[in-house]
């Protein structure tokens, strides 16, 4: 399956489209690890506790945009918009969004 931000795959014609996809993935972060970012930022140091969530939600997102525009039968999704948003009391967690549009490309 190839995802792309760009509104086309180079190369390939797109012959139909299969319509919006869109994953989700909300990530609790844990209460130790949010302590230990919070002093790490006051340090000034990365926050790698943050940074593996963010990653984690992103795959997460990723992967369940691909499985729905998989079961339109798509070969593509294009136009990717990554979107990311803190939620939940005190910004305790991340949701992170991905969306495109399912494509069919020709062989």
């Amino acid at each position: 399956m190839i995802v792309t931000t760009t509104p086309a795959v180079d190369g390939r014609k797109i012959v139909e489209y299969r319509g919006i996809v869109a994953g989700e993935a909300i990530m609790g972060a844990n209460i130790f690890r949010d302590l230990l970012a919070g002093i790490r930022d006051i340090v000034g140091g990365r926050s790698a506790a943050w940074e593996d969530e963010i990653r984690k939600a992103r795959e997460m997102a990723l992967q369940e945009m691909t499985e729905h525009a998989r079961s339109l039968g798509a070969d593509a999704v294009v136009g990717v918009d990554l979107d990311y948003e803190v939620v939940g009391a005190k910004g305790s967690m991340l949701m992170v969004t991905a969306s495109g549009t399912a494509v069919r490309l020709a062989q």
